[in-house]
């Protein structure tokens, strides 16, 4: 399905840098018996419900266009913020997200456990460190990259 992902990242370029939008994440994913194409926008300050609907209008006319379809099933179109939770995928991703809370899924667990919450404070191509609260206690852990399942900014309560 990388061609669908291809094709629509293509077609929605134009309205996403004539927006001063960013293309933050888009998946073409089955969940059950449907597809989803699944298109994530963001700017500084974040993205509005109005410039959601613009992008997704702009998207759906254009592939509405295309002869033959690109995408033959039927399928749900989701244009998107990200959301204040969003993933960390890409490098410039971590990178933002140095001095930020952040949630971190493993693939093996590290001194017992497979999450750590905490604020990243230190940033390599091949480590990231936090500071994580251990009950009343501050503690550091270092994390190869390479063994995070899953990476997220998260809310702390």
């Amino acid at each position: 399905m990388s061609g669908v992902v291809e094709t629509v990242t293509e077609l929605v370029m134009p309205i996403i840098s004539e927006q001063n939008f960013e293309l933050y994440d888009l998946e073409f994913v089955k969940e059950g018996q449907s597809w989803f194409l699944r298109v994530y926008i963001d700017k500084p300050g974040g993205i509005t419900i109005e410039e959601c609907a613009i992008v997704s209008d702009y998207l759906s006319e254009k592939l509405d266009g295309i002869e033959p379809d690109p995408i033959p099933q039927a399928y749900f179109l989701e244009v998107s913020s990200p959301g204040a939770e969003r993933q960390l995928k890409k490098p410039k991703d971590y990178e933002s997200a140095v001095n930020e809370y952040i949630n971190v899924s493993l693939y093996q667990a590290i001194n017992g456990s497979k999450i750590y919450e905490g604020t990243l404070i230190e940033l390599s191509d091949d480590e990231l460190t936090l500071d994580y609260l251990d009950k009343t206690r501050h503690k550091k852990i270092t994390i190869d990259r390479s063994k995070i399942a899953k990476a997220r900014l998260a809310i702390k309560f």
